[in-house]
């Protein structure tokens, strides 16, 4: 279903947030065990209700039988009472008929279930769409279980209600959110994001947010974000000292939310840089397309020794397959063959396009071994006609970074090689030469954007999807003095502050013009967006980000 159980201390924090009348109407779209409507009774115990009151204020919905009537089983352990605003039913029906009647709610906490498109059951999901049509949005097949969750519940909010809810980070960046995050910012007068250092869920990857909706009854002011080091922090945290944190302008158009974690003098000075002649957009200057999709690296992508075992050479070329093989921006023959002579994958099989009883006998042994394990049902095997063909293998002249640790790169190709789908291809466009285009990429100002224009994941790794990556600005005035030579030995040897001191006076001080004060604004940004990422860890687990990212490879 989906559902993760919200923790007592966000509860706690969410009930006494959004419940400030003895007479809240209080709504919890997604119940479950109940956990959050037994902080609504205490909350409203706090403030001066009786139980015979509560229970008539308490509203839950719960699509899974056996969990509703733990709910309502936790509520009577609370009060003694029976609650009789607990149902057991599909939120989005229940949500279509109380706007209907026109019955709002004083306050809507809730943590709603987090499901994907194909595995939300269309009976369902048929109801939210039509909700979310109804707010004027246009859902995808991208659409997770809980943006219809979050719009459906902000619909049934008085004039001046109040919603809080647990809600996946996925919002402030991922495209498909864009348009709910118009909405909101349209819908509410106010919005506080309050983020976690450290993950909220044990044992999953998935940063969230606690989503603060203030309606008021007037118009949008703005944005608040508070960022703390875990849930615990939350039973410390004074309610009122989140009125008082400064509102932030917002973009109602075109910014993720993650930018929201700035000052206001960092947003400004990105927003005037986003329209500086100067500054080029990447898709006038690359073409970034997805790596190799194989379908099952484990039988296409081989090292030496197998090749050599299987007798394959006649039938492979030359692939890299992780990030960590792209040490620099320059990628020789030297780099390739010392990712051959260690072993790791870096042939990609490349049989003849012939049925299978045309092939070579040593590629017949091969593909049958491979069917015998399976190899052929994955899903983008089993839908290619024969499946050990992978299509779309050509060589690029420049690759990217699809997951990035602390800053994303181009590196240039003159190992004549391809790569797996965790690096991107990279083209160039209208004739600039590719050694420009990579110099010129390393600067504190194209990683600053990189960090908004991509999305982060709760391990720390930020993704840049192709379309995401033609979406940066690129300094490329002055980019032809940079000796990429002595770039790629910096970045080698770590020391990437040594060549963003170079590139920042090269390309933003003398080629953009900025001041040396913004030049150093600029990397201060870069290193508070970066830091923010990739320091998120799970509250019980200190792995290093740089462990996770390679799982995440794998």
């Amino acid at each position: 279903m989906g559902g993760y159980y919200t923790p007592k201390p966000i509860a706690d924090f969410l009930a006494h947030w959004a419940i400030q009348a003895p007479d809240a109407q209080i709504l919890e779209p997604s119940c479950g065990d109940g956990v959050l409507l037994q902080a609504a009774v205490e909350r409203l115990a706090e403030i001066g209700v009786d139980n015979n009151e509560l229970i008539q204020q308490l509203h839950g919905v719960e699509f899974d039988p056996l969990e509703a009537l733990k709910a309502i089983e936790r509520v009577r352990s609370l009060t003694g009472l029976p609650p009789t605003n607990i149902h057991n039913e599909d939120f989005f029906t229940y949500c279509r008929t109380h706007l209907l009647e026109k019955r709002y709610f004083d306050a809507v906490i809730g943590n709603p279930p987090f499901v994907r498109y194909q595995n939300f059951p269309e009976e369902h999901r048929n109801s939210a769409f039509y909700l979310m049509q109804h707010a004027g949005l246009h859902p995808t097949r991208l659409t997770n279980s809980w943006v219809p969750f979050l719009v459906a519940s902000t619909l049934l909010l008085k004039d001046k209600g109040r919603l809080a809810m647990v809600i996946p980070a996925e919002l402030l960046q991922v495209n498909y959110t864009a348009e709910v995050r118009y909405f909101l910012s349209r819908y509410y007068r106010s919005i506080a994001l309050i983020t976690f250092k450290k993950l909220v869920f044990n044992g999953i990857q998935q940063e969230v947010v606690l989503f603060l909706g203030e309606r008021n009854g007037g118009e949008h002011t703005g944005i608040r974000t508070i960022e703390l080091e875990g849930v615990n922090d939350l039973a410390s945290y004074d309610h009122a000292a989140l009125a008082q944190i400064p509102l932030k302008e917002m973009d109602h158009s075109t910014e993720k939310w993650t930018m929201y974690f700035l000052n206001e003098d960092e947003l400004r000075l990105l927003r005037l840089l986003r329209d500086h002649p100067d500054l080029t957009l990447g898709r006038h200057v690359i073409d970034v397309d997805v790596g190799v999709v194989t379908g099952m690296n484990e039988f296409f992508v081989l090292s030496e020794q197998q090749v050599e075992q299987h007798k394959l050479s006649p039938y492979t070329q030359r692939i890299v397959g992780r990030s960590a093989h792209l040490a620099g921006v320059l990628f020789s023959e030297a780099d390739w063959l010392n990712n051959v002579t260690s072993q790791s994958p870096t042939f990609l099989l490349k049989p003849p396009a012939v049925p299978f009883d045309h092939l070579p006998e040593e590629l017949k042994v091969y593909v049958a071994a491979g069917e015998e394990k399976g190899m052929h049902t994955g899903y983008k095997c089993r839908i290619r006609k024969p499946w050990y063909i992978v299509p779309s293998t050509w060589t690029p002249p420049a690759f990217m970074l699809r997951q990035v640790h602390l800053y994303p790169k181009i590196i240039l190709n003159s190992a004549q090689a391809t790569s797996t789908d965790t690096i991107h291809r990279v083209k160039m466009r209208n004739g600039v030469p590719a050694r420009t285009v990579a110099a010129a990429f390393l600067n504190s100002l194209t990683f600053a954007f990189s960090e908004i224009v991509g999305r982060s994941y709760g391990g720390g790794v930020l993704e840049l999807e192709p379309k995401e990556a033609e979406k940066l600005l690129i300094p490329l005035k002055g980019a032809e003095q940079l000796d990429l030579d002595e770039l790629d030995k910096l970045m080698r040897s770590g020391n990437i502050y040594a060549v963003l001191d170079i590139t920042d006076e090269i390309l933003l001080h003398q080629g953009l013009g900025l001041s040396r004060d913004e030049t150093r604004q600029l990397r201060t940004i870069w290193e508070k967006l970066r830091d923010r990422r990739v320091n998120r860890k799970p509250d019980s687990d200190q792995r290093n980000v740089k462990a996770t990212i390679d799982e995440v490879e794998k």
